[in-house]
Protein backbone atom coordinates (compact mmCIF):
# COMPACT_ATOMS: atom_id res chain seq x y z
CA UNK A 1 0.00 0.00 0.00
CA UNK A 2 1.56 3.68 -0.98
CA UNK A 3 1.77 6.08 1.56
CA UNK A 4 -0.78 8.97 1.35
CA UNK A 5 0.48 12.14 -0.36
CA UNK A 6 1.86 14.71 2.69
CA UNK A 7 -0.77 17.20 2.74
CA UNK A 8 1.57 20.17 1.47
CA UNK A 9 1.74 18.39 -1.98
CA UNK A 10 -1.71 17.48 -1.99
CA UNK A 11 -1.99 20.98 -1.63
CA UNK A 12 0.20 22.38 -4.01
CA UNK A 13 -1.40 20.49 -6.57
CA UNK A 14 -5.30 21.79 -5.88
CA UNK A 15 -3.12 24.99 -6.20
CA UNK A 16 -1.89 24.24 -9.66
CA UNK A 17 -4.93 23.12 -10.60
CA UNK A 18 -7.15 25.97 -9.58
CA UNK A 19 -4.63 28.05 -11.14
CA UNK A 20 -4.41 26.75 -14.54
CA UNK A 21 -8.43 26.58 -14.29
CA UNK A 22 -8.55 30.67 -13.91
CA UNK A 23 -5.61 31.16 -16.31
CA UNK A 24 -6.91 28.95 -19.37
CA UNK A 25 -10.79 30.70 -18.91
CA UNK A 26 -9.00 34.13 -18.88
CA UNK A 27 -7.23 33.37 -21.76
CA UNK A 28 -9.36 31.48 -23.71
CA UNK A 29 -12.13 34.37 -23.21
CA UNK A 30 -9.02 36.78 -24.74
CA UNK A 31 -7.99 35.17 -27.17
CA UNK A 32 -10.23 32.21 -28.23
CA UNK A 33 -9.79 27.92 -28.06
CA UNK A 34 -6.53 28.46 -30.52
CA UNK A 35 -4.14 29.41 -28.05
CA UNK A 36 -1.58 26.51 -27.63
CA UNK A 37 -1.47 24.91 -23.84
CA UNK A 38 2.14 25.36 -23.38
CA UNK A 39 1.06 29.07 -23.23
CA UNK A 40 -1.51 27.74 -20.88
CA UNK A 41 1.17 26.41 -18.79
CA UNK A 42 3.40 29.77 -19.29
CA UNK A 43 0.59 31.69 -17.99
CA UNK A 44 -0.28 29.39 -14.92
CA UNK A 45 3.77 29.49 -14.09
CA UNK A 46 3.50 25.94 -13.98
CA UNK A 47 5.43 23.16 -16.36
CA UNK A 48 3.67 21.26 -19.16
CA UNK A 49 4.00 18.07 -17.76
CA UNK A 50 1.93 19.33 -14.98
CA UNK A 51 -0.59 20.61 -16.78
CA UNK A 52 -1.27 17.72 -18.82
CA UNK A 53 -0.92 15.40 -15.54
CA UNK A 54 -4.31 17.50 -14.37
CA UNK A 55 -6.29 18.28 -18.12
CA UNK A 56 -4.09 15.21 -20.57
CA UNK A 57 -5.96 17.11 -23.76
CA UNK A 58 -7.34 20.49 -24.26
CA UNK A 59 -10.73 19.25 -24.56
CA UNK A 60 -10.66 17.83 -21.07
CA UNK A 61 -9.02 21.29 -20.16
CA UNK A 62 -11.82 23.70 -21.76
CA UNK A 63 -14.89 21.05 -20.43
CA UNK A 64 -13.13 21.43 -16.95
CA UNK A 65 -13.01 25.05 -17.63
CA UNK A 66 -16.12 26.70 -19.19
CA UNK A 67 -18.78 23.78 -16.62
CA UNK A 68 -19.92 27.09 -14.66
CA UNK A 69 -20.31 28.71 -17.64
CA UNK A 70 -22.45 26.40 -19.50
CA UNK A 71 -24.62 25.94 -16.41
CA UNK A 72 -24.91 30.01 -16.56
CA UNK A 73 -25.98 29.57 -20.47
CA UNK A 74 -28.55 26.58 -19.46
CA UNK A 75 -29.99 29.01 -16.45
CA UNK A 76 -30.45 31.98 -19.14
CA UNK A 77 -32.83 29.78 -21.81
CA UNK A 78 -34.48 28.09 -18.46
CA UNK A 79 -35.53 31.93 -17.39
CA UNK A 80 -36.73 32.71 -21.20
CA UNK A 81 -38.68 29.75 -20.86
CA UNK A 82 -40.34 30.88 -17.60
CA UNK A 83 -41.53 34.02 -19.26
CA UNK A 84 -44.84 33.71 -20.26
CA UNK A 85 -44.52 35.90 -23.18
CA UNK A 86 -42.93 33.78 -25.91
CA UNK A 87 -41.01 36.87 -27.80
CA UNK A 88 -39.91 38.29 -24.56
CA UNK A 89 -38.52 35.60 -23.49
CA UNK A 90 -36.85 34.79 -26.65
CA UNK A 91 -35.14 38.33 -27.03
CA UNK A 92 -33.80 37.43 -23.28
CA UNK A 93 -32.11 34.54 -24.45
CA UNK A 94 -30.59 36.16 -27.80
CA UNK A 95 -29.82 39.74 -25.83
CA UNK A 96 -27.84 38.54 -23.01
CA UNK A 97 -26.51 35.44 -25.39
CA UNK A 98 -24.65 37.69 -27.44
CA UNK A 99 -23.46 39.74 -24.44
CA UNK A 100 -21.92 36.94 -23.21
CA UNK A 101 -20.22 36.26 -26.49
CA UNK A 102 -19.08 40.03 -26.50
CA UNK A 103 -17.51 39.06 -23.56
CA UNK A 104 -15.93 35.68 -23.42
CA UNK A 105 -14.66 34.46 -26.61
CA UNK A 106 -13.74 30.90 -25.49
CA UNK A 107 -16.91 30.30 -23.80
CA UNK A 108 -18.91 30.84 -27.21
CA UNK A 109 -16.27 29.17 -29.34
CA UNK A 110 -16.82 26.05 -26.79
CA UNK A 111 -20.84 26.40 -27.15
CA UNK A 112 -20.37 26.34 -31.02
CA UNK A 113 -18.85 22.75 -31.07
CA UNK A 114 -15.14 23.20 -30.99
CA UNK A 115 -14.10 20.87 -29.15
CA UNK A 116 -17.08 18.11 -29.77
CA UNK A 117 -14.92 15.07 -27.96
CA UNK A 118 -15.53 17.13 -24.93
CA UNK A 119 -18.64 14.75 -23.70
CA UNK A 120 -19.51 16.50 -20.45
CA UNK A 121 -19.56 20.12 -22.39
CA UNK A 122 -21.38 18.32 -25.45
CA UNK A 123 -23.90 16.88 -23.18
CA UNK A 124 -24.90 20.01 -21.58
CA UNK A 125 -24.13 21.96 -24.85
CA UNK A 126 -27.22 20.00 -26.15
CA UNK A 127 -29.05 20.04 -23.25
CA UNK A 128 -29.31 23.95 -23.61
CA UNK A 129 -29.73 23.65 -27.32
CA UNK A 130 -32.64 21.37 -26.60
CA UNK A 131 -34.41 23.82 -24.50
CA UNK A 132 -33.74 26.52 -27.30
CA UNK A 133 -35.74 24.99 -29.82
CA UNK A 134 -38.29 24.84 -27.11
CA UNK A 135 -37.79 28.26 -26.62
CA UNK A 136 -37.97 29.12 -30.56
CA UNK A 137 -41.42 26.36 -31.08
CA UNK A 138 -43.31 28.88 -28.47
CA UNK A 139 -42.64 32.01 -30.11
CA UNK A 140 -43.76 31.05 -33.78
CA UNK A 141 -46.54 29.16 -32.25
CA UNK A 142 -47.29 32.82 -30.72
CA UNK A 143 -47.00 34.05 -33.92
CA UNK A 144 -44.48 36.40 -32.66
CA UNK A 145 -41.13 34.72 -34.66
CA UNK A 146 -40.51 34.73 -38.13
CA UNK A 147 -41.78 30.89 -39.32
CA UNK A 148 -38.98 30.37 -41.46
CA UNK A 149 -36.73 30.91 -38.68
CA UNK A 150 -34.18 27.62 -38.18
CA UNK A 151 -31.33 26.97 -35.33
CA UNK A 152 -28.97 27.28 -37.70
CA UNK A 153 -29.24 31.16 -38.41
CA UNK A 154 -28.78 31.40 -34.31
CA UNK A 155 -25.60 29.66 -35.36
CA UNK A 156 -24.62 31.76 -38.03
CA UNK A 157 -25.96 35.32 -35.63
CA UNK A 158 -23.08 34.11 -32.66
CA UNK A 159 -20.71 33.78 -35.69
CA UNK A 160 -21.83 37.11 -36.80
CA UNK A 161 -22.05 38.32 -33.47
CA UNK A 162 -18.27 36.52 -32.27
CA UNK A 163 -16.84 39.29 -35.65
CA UNK A 164 -17.47 42.04 -33.71
CA UNK A 165 -14.22 43.60 -32.34
CA UNK A 166 -13.61 46.94 -30.71
CA UNK A 167 -10.85 48.35 -28.64
CA UNK A 168 -12.41 47.45 -25.20
CA UNK A 169 -15.11 44.81 -23.28
CA UNK A 170 -17.48 48.11 -22.96
CA UNK A 171 -17.19 48.93 -26.48
CA UNK A 172 -17.67 45.47 -27.81
CA UNK A 173 -20.89 44.87 -25.42
CA UNK A 174 -22.36 47.79 -26.42
CA UNK A 175 -21.47 47.08 -30.39
CA UNK A 176 -23.07 43.59 -29.59
CA UNK A 177 -26.23 44.78 -27.63
CA UNK A 178 -27.24 47.51 -30.82
CA UNK A 179 -25.96 44.27 -33.53
CA UNK A 180 -28.80 41.77 -31.27
CA UNK A 181 -31.55 44.84 -31.39
CA UNK A 182 -31.02 44.78 -35.65
CA UNK A 183 -30.95 41.06 -35.34
CA UNK A 184 -34.34 40.72 -33.83
CA UNK A 185 -36.58 43.15 -35.87
CA UNK A 186 -35.50 41.56 -38.71
CA UNK A 187 -36.56 38.34 -37.35
CA UNK A 188 -39.96 39.43 -35.68
CA UNK A 189 -43.13 37.97 -37.74
CA UNK A 190 -44.01 41.87 -38.01
CA UNK A 191 -41.34 44.37 -37.13
CA UNK A 192 -43.25 47.21 -34.98
CA UNK A 193 -39.13 48.63 -35.82
CA UNK A 194 -38.62 49.60 -31.89
CA UNK A 195 -35.56 52.25 -31.49
CA UNK A 196 -32.15 50.61 -31.65
CA UNK A 197 -29.45 51.29 -29.06
CA UNK A 198 -26.88 54.23 -29.94
CA UNK A 199 -24.78 53.62 -32.56
CA UNK A 200 -20.69 52.23 -31.48
CA UNK A 201 -17.87 53.64 -33.63
CA UNK A 202 -15.62 50.58 -34.40
CA UNK A 203 -12.37 50.40 -36.57
CA UNK A 204 -12.46 50.10 -40.24
CA UNK A 205 -10.34 47.07 -39.50
CA UNK A 206 -13.08 45.16 -37.87
CA UNK A 207 -14.75 44.04 -41.07
CA UNK A 208 -11.39 42.41 -42.09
Amino acid sequence: MTNPLPHSQRSDARDNRERILAVARTTFAEQGLEVAMREIARRAEVGPATLYRHFPTKEALVAEAFGEQMTVCTALVDEGLADPDPWRGFCLVIEKACEMQARDRGFTAALASAFPRAVDLAADRELALGKVVELVRRAKVAGELRPDFVLDDLIMMLMANGGIRAASTVTTVAASHRFAAVLLQGLRAEPAAPPLPPAVRLPLTAVT
